[in-house]
């Protein structure tokens, strides 16, 4: 059995919204060249027709993708204002030695997009960061080295 995926309700809205379109409009517009394709004849060396077929596949399996998602979705509740420790859902400030701090959003995986300030939970820093508190120091093992990262602030 799988784990959930931890996506914010923004998120999950966007995700619906996608596969409600690619179940939708794309589905019947992919539908549509299949059949011009099939209607120009000779499959085997009909460009139109492969081209149509490999987009088909990809097509299904986003929807797939989708659902299985969708289906084990776990809402990240962005309401709490007081956090004592960090968590999925957490607004993060941290620091490392002297450089400026920075601030994340603790997301799933799903949702992750560090130049947006937003990080996976399953991410080397977004696991270090799990369950501390502010004013502790975290090492942080990443493929380019250790950092360490002392927590600000947590909302």
């Amino acid at each position: 059995m799988s784990e959930g995926s931890y996506l914010t309700s923004d998120g999950a809205a966007r995700l619906r919204q996608e596969l409600e379109y690619l179940k939708g409009p794309s589905r019947q517009q992919l539908s549509e060249r299949l059949r011009q394709a099939i209607q120009q004849g000779d499959l085997s060396e009909n460009a139109d027709y492969i081209s149509a077929k490999e987009e088909q596949g990809f097509l299904e399996g986003r929807i797939q993708e989708l659902e299985r998602v969708l289906s084990n979705v776990i809402i990240i509740d962005e309401n709490i204002k007081l956090r004592e420790t960090i968590e999925i859902g957490a607004h993060i400030t941290i620091q490392e030695g002297d450089f400026s701090p920075e601030t994340y959003y603790l997301v799933g995986p799903k949702e992750a997009n560090p130049r947006q300030g937003r990080i996976s939970h399953e991410s080397p820093i977004g696991r270090a960061l799990l369950g501390h508190h502010v004013g502790e120091v975290v090492v942080v093992e990443t493929p380019g080295g250790s950092l360490n990262l002392k927590i600000i602030k947590i909302k």
